[in-house]
């Protein structure tokens, strides 16, 4: 019903395309939030923003420059049926200890721990349990680039990855919108869409935080 997603550092000093137009920290961090959020809850609806810049001048590359890419931003994402989600990004967090994604429910909450590239296992409440219960990460050695492995596993079996070029597009599409929502404050409807994958098929009729071992999928 909610959710939150959190990435974000001071920014680098070096590379100044980083805060060039095409650059800022929507699209080098926030992306992450922004695709595993529509990987867990599904398409996005509408989106909202506010972008900015709020360090002007940087030195980068041993140079002073003028930022031009938004450094700082807040997104907010209508699923629609009233399920909404925010990201918060930015090139202006020094340090933070909170989980990357959080994600609240009728019946519990889901805190995933660590960062969309690097998890560190999950913390989760079930008002049933009327406990939290603490998942370690099931493959620490899990590298944030394996996504490439994935890509050629794919083509070589002839299947389908589980982020498709539509997702891709629906993510670069609110991100896009977000930013222009940024600029004057409107809402945009987003127009496309894409269908979420069966992460495990075989095992679709247990319960979702059952199945948390990367090692059976």
């Amino acid at each position: 019903l909610l959710a939150r997603a959190f990435y974000g550092w001071a920014g680098p000093n070096w590379g100044q395309w980083f805060y060039r137009p095409g650059g800022g920290s929507l699209f080098d961090l926030g992306v992450y939030n922004v695709v595993s959020l529509t990987g867990l809850l599904g398409p996005a609806k509408r989106v909202t923003a506010m972008v900015g810049v709020a360090i002007p001048q940087r030195v980068v590359d041993g140079e002073q420059m003028q930022v031009e890419a938004e450094d700082n931003a807040h997104v907010l994402i209508d699923f629609g049926e009233s399920v909404f989600a925010v990201v918060t990004t930015g090139f202006t967090i020094q340090k933070y200890r909170n989980p990357a994604i959080e994600l609240y429910g009728s019946q519990g909450v889901i805190q995933m721990m660590g960062d969309d590239w690097a998890p560190d296992g999950y913390e989760m409440w079930q008002n049933e349990a009327g406990a939290w219960q603490i998942f370690e990460e099931s493959s620490r050695r899990w590298p944030w680039t394996d996504g490439l492995r994935h890509v050629v596993e794919c083509i070589q079996a002839g299947v389908r990855p589980l982020i498709t070029p539509e997702h891709g597009y629906h993510v670069l599409e609110i991100m896009l919108k977000a930013q222009a929502a940024g600029s004057d404050g409107r809402a945009r409807e987003i127009e496309s869409t894409f269908t979420l994958p069966s992460l495990n098929p075989e095992m679709d009729a247990q319960p979702a935080h059952l199945v948390h071992d990367r090692s059976t999928q």
